[in-house]
């Protein structure tokens, strides 16, 4: 079989509910008032699918939000009518998706039978709470937020909506575009926190000979500095994968990139603490551009009486944490949000466990 051309998924998924998925409920369901969209889980909702995603839970896929009365009385019906009636291909690209333990890859072309397609019928409150633990064409409370993971958070405002028939799903996503203000402050003020714990180590675990340690000290300082200007940037940070990705867009990336590259490919720890001066106080500069407090000195100094350069990251923290108004906010651990002080995918992937957990914190 011929790999046809690879088209982007979101594009995929689009002209799949114009050309196939709209038609169908147009002539089946023409008064069932629908929206559609391609959100939540995927590569391509970040906008990072490239041609390798295709052997895997990729493909033409979307979502159809309806009324929940319409959905109890037509949702049934609605997704056995695209089974019965959706091409078995789109495209060139299978929308059959076979159970992931029948062949490994989530997705295969078949000639017999209905189609398993992933076209998800559903009503918003429902797919919102399911995904974050929270419906946010409501209030969202102080404690969803901070509950939250930055990757699902990243998954319901990026991909793209097809159609707004509810008139409530842009709203929706609109009220999760970024934090509230206050929160803003405060989130980056517990990055520079994370950053202050542990930007003596370098020299401290090189110093005693332990180059490795010093190294992979290094790399956990290099990430918390992309998510730092992530967040700085006002973008939600996504996952591992996907970390490195999104940092490259942003507009420091063309010069911290070589100065984080040659820091995690130094063999010794000097080299490594030269190349981490230069981010820190590169990344303090674009704090006092941000203009969110006072400036802070951004020139890296020595740590205490000890032969080590560092920022005194926690500068930063004091300066964000005079800026915040909210008393809910200010009373706050400087902890941060679930993921800043958590990462276990298995916890982060359930809003039941990030809630209680968040609780527990706050």
């Amino acid at each position: 079989m011929t790999t046809p051309s690879f088209i982007p998924g979101l594009e995929l998924s689009r002209r799949f509910y114009l050309e196939a998925v709209r038609p169908l409920l147009d002539k089946a369901a023409p008064r069932v008032t629908h929206s559609a969209a391609r959100l939540g889980s995927g590569s391509e909702v970040l906008g990072f699918d490239t041609a390798r995603s295709a052997d895997h839970e990729w493909g033409p896929r979307l979502q159809i939000f309806l009324h929940p009365g319409d959905v109890t009385r037509h949702g049934a019906r609605i997704t056995t009518l695209l089974s019965e009636r959706l091409p078995k291909t789109f495209l060139g690209y299978p929308t059959h998706f076979a159970p992931n333990d029948e062949v490994g890859i989530g997705v295969m072309q078949t000639t017999d039978g209905p189609v398993h397609h992933r076209v998800e019928v559903t009503d918003l409150g429902a797919w919102f709470t399911s995904q974050l633990g929270f419906d946010p064409r409501k209030d969202v409370a102080l404690s969803d937020w901070l509950a939250t993971p930055t990757q699902l958070l990243a998954e319901v405002t990026g991909g793209a909506v097809f159609h707004d028939g509810l008139g409530q799903l842009v709203s929706a996503r609109a009220h999760l575009d970024w934090y509230p203000h206050d929160l803003w402050l405060y989130l980056l003020a517990c990055q520079w926190q994370r950053i202050s714990q542990e930007e003596a180590f370098v020299g401290r675990c090189g110093e005693v000979g332990d180059e490795l340690g010093s190294a992979i000290v290094a790399a956990r300082l290099i990430r918390d500095l992309m998510w730092l200007c992530l967040l700085m940037e006002r973008r939600y940070p996504p996952y591992s994968k996907w970390l490195g990705s999104a940092f490259a867009r942003t507009p420091q990336a063309s010069v911290l990139t070589p100065v984080l590259t040659a820091a995690l490919a130094a063999t010794d720890w000097h080299t490594r603490e030269h190349h981490l001066s230069r981010a820190y106080e590169a990344i303090a500069a674009i704090h006092n551009q941000l203009g969110l407090t006072d400036p802070v000195d951004p020139a890296t100094r020595p740590y205490h009486s000890r032969p080590f350069q560092v920022l005194h990251a926690e500068r930063f923290t004091a300066a964000l944490s005079t800026r915040i108004t909210d008393p809910a906010i200010r009373s706050l651990p400087m902890t941060g949000a679930v993921d800043q002080f958590i990462d276990s995918t298995d916890v982060l992937s359930h809003p039941d466990l990030t809630s209680a957990l968040t609780r527990a914190m706050t």
